[in-house]
């Protein structure tokens, strides 16, 4: 077997632990079933990843522990009580499942939301890593043609300067080329542009800060578990809003807006919320329809929208960022959440996996999404949903990472 891929558990991204938090506080008891997804359905991955070596890698991952050290550093983030902390101390997370079906891996996990929730990024980092080692062996340069695209990408920067951060932690070519991109991005890109990363052990390997606040998994569950009837399920978006804010207050406060829609997402963001909260993350969808919109949300509110941030997160490469930037410089603040195509840069053509949490107490889960090819559910449910959410979009576009 190779050596193990995941050495630490602070090896995933930061909203892992503010989500867990998120479900240790407020839904310690709900079960939650996650399910791995290869969007990327020309590529059968089982054809290229030895499922045994797979498992031996997750079985590496669910031995490893905490350190004291990681456990004070978490503690410094004054995110997280000590409470939450003792139980970061004796994490088990639960057994995950593997097996293979036309060519397709199946991986499952189910268990306590706040422990099963960790496994998503672990999963993703490591099928990634074997499916683009195997696939490098017979690639000849691919280490010269990421060197020589990350310069480019610097040299752009450099010359036309934005905001963001490094997202690429799920989908990253290896451990070793994500080290190398923060590295290179800490040492060569000013911090007024270079803010960070959402990678928690590469954040305190370097003296950054870790970066992140939700993902639609937040939504998802909350909805999932009060869709017993209606009215309860029309108002879990705005519950679940309301308890982030009482949690983790203005610090954490940018908002994920597709996961039932963008256009639900500014019907149900109050004036109050939006007064409030620093800003908001497009994730899917047409970015600069998204940006438009924002902007006339925030002056319909009588909201200064200069002083809010977009953070866009979608499919980013340097060419649509500067696209972005051109487009709403002097609009509204812009930030970038720019993930594979930094990380994972190398020549070969992309791959677009998720695991998702798609049950809850037993309990189907929806994904809207701006972009149809991204949503997730039944198709019973997800009718249900887009009734009761007013879910009219019929914007679709594959899914590049």
């Amino acid at each position: 077997m190779n050596p193990p891929i995941i050495t630490s558990l602070l090896d995933t991204d930061f909203y892992k632990f503010t989500m867990g938090n998120f479900a240790f506080k407020c839904y310690p008891d709900v079960k939650v079933k996650y399910a791995f997804k290869n969007r990327t359905t020309s590529v059968k991955l089982a054809n290229f990843i030895d499922t045994d070596e797979l498992l031996y890698q997750l079985d590496c991952v669910a031995s490893l522990r905490f350190t004291m050290d990681e456990l004070n550093y978490l503690e410094k983030m004054e995110f997280f009580s000590r409470d939450y902390l003792r139980f970061l101390n004796t994490l088990k997370m639960p057994p995950i499942y593997v097996d293979e079906e036309d060519g397709q891996l199946n991986i499952e996990t189910e268990g306590n939301w706040s422990e099963a929730i960790f496994w998503e990024t672990f999963v993703l980092s490591i099928v990634n890593e074997m499916y683009y080692k195997h696939k490098s062996h017979y690639v000849p340069g691919y280490l010269g043609i990421y060197k020589d695209r990350l310069n480019k990408k610097i040299e752009i920067i450099n010359q036309n300067p934005f905001s963001f951060l490094e997202f690429g932690t799920r989908r990253r070519y290896s451990k070793q080329i994500q080290d190398d991109v923060i590295w290179n991005l800490q040492g060569r890109v000013s911090s007024s542009c270079f803010k960070g990363t959402s990678n928690v052990y590469f954040a305190k390997k370097y003296g950054l800060i870790p970066k992140g606040t939700m993902g639609h998994e937040a939504f998802m569950v909350l909805a999932g578990i009060n869709d017993y009837n209606n009215d309860m399920l029309a108002i879990s978006h705005d519950r679940m809003l309301y308890l982030w804010q009482c949690l983790y207050g203005k610090e954490l406060s940018i908002a994920l807006t597709d996961t039932f829609g963008t256009d639900f997402f500014f019907k149900d963001f109050t004036k109050e919320k939006a007064e409030f909260w620093n800003g908001l993350r497009q994730d899917s969808g047409d970015p600069i329809e998204f940006g438009y919109k924002a902007i006339k949300f925030y002056k319909d509110k009588n909201i200064d929208p200069k002083k809010k941030v977009v953070i866009f997160s979608d499919g980013l490469n340097i060419d649509k960022i500067l696209e972005l930037e051109k487009e709403f410089k002097n609009k509204i603040l812009t930030s970038y959440g720019w993930g594979t195509n930094l990380t994972n840069d190398l020549g070969f053509a992309p791959l677009s996996i998720v695991m998702k949490a798609v049950e809850a107490n037993k309990r189907p889960l929806v994904k809207l999404s701006d972009n149809l090819a991204k949503s997730v559910g039944d198709k019973k449910t997800v009718e249900n949903y887009k009734n009761l959410f007013v879910y009219n979009n019929t914007y679709t576009e594959p899914t590049l990472y």
